[in-house]
């Protein structure tokens, strides 16, 4: 259902078995994808692109031009994957041409209420952002990560898969796969254990990820001299390899 006083400009396409509550304005072009669900005091500006089964809460703001001061006004995007929610207040903007120009989330995250997600951020599937926690530009999240309540992430940093942020956190630095961190600055305290055990991570493999983190922050060894020790000590296994594959290419260099 569309209510009668909802602003849809001419352009816009919505999908099938969309609901749109009274006072949401969206953009000519924004493309709505089906089984979306839209509350009122709603914007979602564009270009934008939102999958299926969406749910979006009142007075969010969706697809706006982002902060960046070097934004002139260029055609940029947001693309959202499937079955997202998006709670009261949450603001997601749209990317700038000095990365790709686009924003893009995965799909069957839930952003809580007045969460910020900034221009040029890439998330991924299944994760969460908890109220207030908010990503600068540039930032990349991985997979099932969770940021506490009123969390900060500063631009350019890359949050790895299956992570955890404690809550009124700084990350100023990476955060590397399967890692719970906290503090102002941002500190590793250890694996992220229990998301790994409902996520159906082995206990083997489990195991042989605390290995790994012991030896990159139990041993007083350097990142390269950790890695090493990682590749020769223990048995080879996709997890191991993606951490260490994550370390290797990180350019703001990882939390320690």
């Amino acid at each position: 259902m569309i209510h009668d006083q909802a602003i849809i400009e001419d352009g816009a396409i919505i999908g099938n078995n969309v609901t749109i509550g009274p006072w949401t304005y969206i953009s000519k072009n924004v493309v709505i994808g089906d089984d979306c669900h839209i509350s009122s005091h709603v914007v979602i500006n564009g270009p934008t692109t939102l999958g299926k089964g969406n749910r979006i809460f009142q007075f969010a703001s969706i697809g706006e031009d982002c902060q960046d001061l070097k934004y002139a006004g260029e055609e940029t995007h947001l693309i959202i994957g499937d079955n997202n929610i998006f709670r009261e207040s949450c603001t997601v903007h749209r990317g700038t041409i000095q990365d790709k120009g686009i924003t893009q989330i995965g799909s069957n995250n839930l952003f809580m209420a007045y969460t910020h997600v900034a221009h040029d951020c890439v998330v991924g599937n299944n994760c969460i952002l908890a109220n207030n926690a908010s990503i600068a530009g540039h930032v990349h999240v991985g997979d099932y990560a969770i940021l506490g309540g009123m969390s900060g992430v500063h631009q350019f940093c890359h949050i790895g898969a299956h992570s955890f942020i404690a809550a009124t956190s700084l990350v100023v630095k990476d955060v590397p796969p399967y890692v719970m961190a906290s503090g102002n600055t941002a500190k590793p305290y250890g694996l992220n254990s229990e998301g790994l055990k409902r996520r159906g991570f082995s206990k083997e493999t489990i195991s042989d990820i605390k290995k790994a983190y012991k030896k990159l922050y139990r041993q007083n060894k350097t990142v390269s001299e950790a890695i090493t020790d990682i590749d020769e000590s223990i048995a080879v296994r996709d997890e191991i390899s993606f951490f260490t594959d994550f370390i290797q290419s990180s350019n703001r260099g990882i939390i320690r």
